[in-house]
């Protein structure tokens, strides 16, 4: 079975959830491997480009959804282009005690099975 790619859209204040996020994938027999396309300059249309190239070719996109993420130009863009793309998405909070939410992202507590189920579902 090929390993299923999922594209990770995180605030870049939320650096250290996404570090969790990949260190729970590395440290699993997961069938899954994550991208993402942290940067300093998330405006710019060579950056956008190769975020739309990555997203086209991830199975879905997990959003690390938390109050940082309302501010997240970058990720918020990442989880438009993904819509665009068609890509199922999920949202992860990022924090048990930051329950934000972002329109049009179905979010949900950060556990094991939730994210399993999602990638099963790819």
């Amino acid at each position: 079975m090929s390993k299923k790619v999922v594209f990770i859209a995180f605030a870049k204040e939320d650096e250290k959830q996404r570090d969790l996020l990949r260190g729970q994938s590395l440290n699993t027999d997961s069938p899954f491997e994550y991208v993402d396309m942290s940067v300093k300059e998330p405006y710019a249309t060579e950056w956008k480009e190769r975020v739309r190239t990555r997203i086209k070719r991830s199975d879905g996109v997990i959003a690390l959804i938390s109050k940082s993420s309302l501010t997240a130009s970058g990720q918020k863009w990442e989880i438009q282009c993904a819509k665009e793309e068609k890509k199922k998405i999920l949202g992860i909070y990022a924090y048990t005690d930051d329950r934000t939410n972002i329109e049009g992202v179905n979010t949900k507590p950060w556990t094991w099975d939730n994210i399993k189920d999602f990638i099963n579902s790819l």
